[in-house]
This record gives C-alpha cells, structure tokens and sequence, in this order.
C-alpha cells in the first residue's frame, strides 16, 4: 500500500508496525523477508496501552501523532478490494490529499 499511495502521489504517509510488549518471541517471523518497519511496544512507553490498540488495528495518526481514526483488519480484510480502497483512502486524507 505504501508503494501505491507513492504512485498515486501521495507523500507523507509512513506504514509501519508496532508489536505488542509482551510479544517479542514474534518478531523474526514477523520482519523476516518484509520491509515494513517494525517498532516494538515497550513497558515504560506502552503505545498500545495509550491508543487502546487491539491486534491487527492500523491506527492513522495525524502529524502531530494523534489519534486521527483506526482501522481494524480483522472486520476490513485487504483481501477485499473495497477495505483495501477504504483505508488507502483513509491514509491518503490523513495528509490532506485527495
């Protein structure tokens, strides 16, 4: 999704993963073979806990990294092309484009 924002010419959106604290066993198979960054959630600063995260939540953020909406990909699979356009979209208007 990151690349096809890029071709559409949306800058400014960053994808990236955070893993919950208490889960780090996960993160050589999650990383392993994939570009997306991936951040991991600790206890003294638990961004989970602070934005109210369940698993497979994407949270948009706006540039001064609040809270703008979030999107679960468990209910909105990218399987379907319609979730997929919906968060592209939901994405692309965190930074103002059309």
């Amino acid at each position: 999704m990151q690349d096809d924002l890029a071709t559409d010419g949306v800058d400014g959106v960053r994808i990236l993963g955070i893993n919950e604290a208490g889960y780090e066993s996960g993160n050589t198979q999650m990383t392993t073979g994939r570009d997306l960054p991936w951040l991991q959630d600790t206890v003294p600063e638990p961004v989970w806990t602070s934005w109210d995260v369940t698993t497979r939540d994407v949270v948009i953020l706006d540039g001064a990294n609040r809270v703008l909406s979030i999107f679960n990909l468990t209910e909105h699979p990218l399987s379907d092309a319609a979730n997929y356009a919906a968060l592209k979209a939901l994405l692309a208007s965190s930074v103002g484009a059309p």
